[in-house]
């Protein structure tokens, strides 16, 4: 079954987010869906989330799940938002308790901050599938991006989330705490092995204002030209460019924000006695760019 996918960007942090559905039972599924942050108010909005709830109803979707890849280091996760509109179930990779005790720690959080993964409705196991009406959804453990990073191949089409980036940008950084480039490459020689013509979904692109973001190549498109892993390209070749890239880059501006929503499953802290929700910011634990 091939399915029908609807991809949705986020323009101010470069995030693509998708609907996937079946054609057949019109059951669907929604993948790294985003909950707007203004770091430069402290507030929080939900027009991107409202894209997807729009185009869901219109097209008389049923979700039945709600899908992050991994915890995100540039945007809140709307998954929780989503869920309770759509009476559906979030998922996540099993390895998001690692991030969870990683950030724990770098937050310092309390002793009774929950590091199980309670915070999402399934936890997804490498080669772990599911249906989502007649498209079988199978689960990629993609580590290097972060600890926890999974793709999703349904039918033949493949969410590879913040692995590989369109052909002419290559990859994504694994400078993060966590990350690994040799993971990466494991990830990406494993995501390249699906067929030729598996569609592949990128997480991010960061077009020129006036300009539409591009999404998707194929396995075939990306092995022939992808700059940083086309075949012929090697481990070694891949690991210095990577590493040589990633020492260029800024941290994203929402980072110290977004992992500590997200790794609570894209819900903000408690309220406070003056019922607020506050964000809390590490000071010193890392160095600028």
């Amino acid at each position: 079954m091939i399915p029908i996918i609807r991809p949705f960007f986020d323009r101010p942090t470069g995030s693509l987010q998708y609907v996937f559905h079946c054609p057949e039972t019109k059951k669907a599924a929604i993948v790294d869906p985003v909950w707007n942050f203004h770091p430069e108010a402290g507030a929080v909005t939900t027009e991107s989330a409202d894209e997807i709830l729009g185009y869901v109803r219109q097209e008389g979707l049923e979700v039945v799940w709600v899908l992050d890849t991994h915890p995100h280091a540039d945007h809140f996760s709307a998954a929780p938002y989503l869920s309770q509109e759509l009476g559906a179930p979030t998922g996540i990779g099993e390895k998001v308790t690692d991030v969870q005790k990683l950030w724990k720690d770098l937050y310092h959080l309390d002793n009774d901050f929950p590091t199980d993964g309670s915070q999402w409705d399934r936890l997804f196991a490498e080669g772990e599938e599911f249906m989502v009406g007649e498209i079988q959804v199978r689960v990629m453990f993609s580590p290097g991006h972060t600890l926890a990073s999974i793709t999703y191949v349904a039918g033949n089409a493949a969410f590879v989330h913040d692995t590989l980036m369109m052909p002419q940008s290559g990859t994504s950084r694994t400078d993060f705490p966590g990350g690994s480039t040799e993971d990466l490459w494991n990830s990406l020689r494993a995501i390249l092995d699906l067929p030729d013509d598996t569609r592949l979904y990128v997480g991010h692109d960061y077009p020129d204002e006036a300009a539409a973001p591009e999404y998707m190549a194929t396995v075939a498109e990306h092995r022939l030209s992808n700059r940083h892993v086309k075949d012929g390209i090697g481990k070694a070749e891949f690991i210095a460019s990577r590493r040589a890239r990633d020492a260029t880059l800024p941290l994203p501006a929402r980072m110290l924000a977004a992992l500590q929503v997200n790794i609570r499953g894209g819900h903000l802290p408690d309220a406070e006695a003056d019922g607020h929700n506050y964000l809390k910011i590490p000071i010193g634990k890392f160095d600028p760019r």
